[in-house]
C-alpha cells in the first residue's frame, strides 16, 4: 500500500515537471487560445497577422457596425475587445 502511495506521488511531480502544473488543476490556456480565436474571427485575421493587420481590420469592421452606420455600441465594444485581445498577445518588440 505504501508502494502505491509512493508511485502516484512520484508520477504527480514527474506530471507537474513535465505539465507545469499538477494533475488535477484544470489547463489555464483552453480558455485563453478560445478567446484568441473568437477575437481572430470577428476580426477575420489570420493567426500569423501582425500588429498593422489586426489594426486594419479594426477599423474596417468598426467602419461596417459604428452606431452611425446602424449598427450598435455592442458591436463597437466587442470589436475594441477583440482588438486589444490580439494586440496584447503580440510580442513587445512587433508592437513597437
Amino acid at each position: 500500500m505504501i508502494k502505491l502511495i509512493v508511485l502516484l506521488a512520484l508520477a504527480a511531480v514527474v506530471w507537474k515537471m513535465a505539465m507545469g502544473r499538477w494533475p488535477w488543476q484544470p489547463k489555464i490556456g483552453s480558455a485563453r487560445s478560445a478567446v484568441r480565436q473568437q477575437a481572430r474571427a470577428l476580426l477575420g485575421v489570420a493567426p500569423e497577422a501582425g500588429r498593422q493587420d489586426i489594426i486594419e481590420a479594426h477599423r474596417r469592421l468598426i467602419a461596417t457596425v459604428h452606431p452611425d452606420r446602424g449598427g450598435s455600441n455592442e458591436l463597437v465594444h466587442e470589436a475594441n475587445a477583440a482588438r486589444d485581445v490580439l494586440l496584447a498577445d503580440l510580442p513587445l518588440h512587433v508592437q513597437e
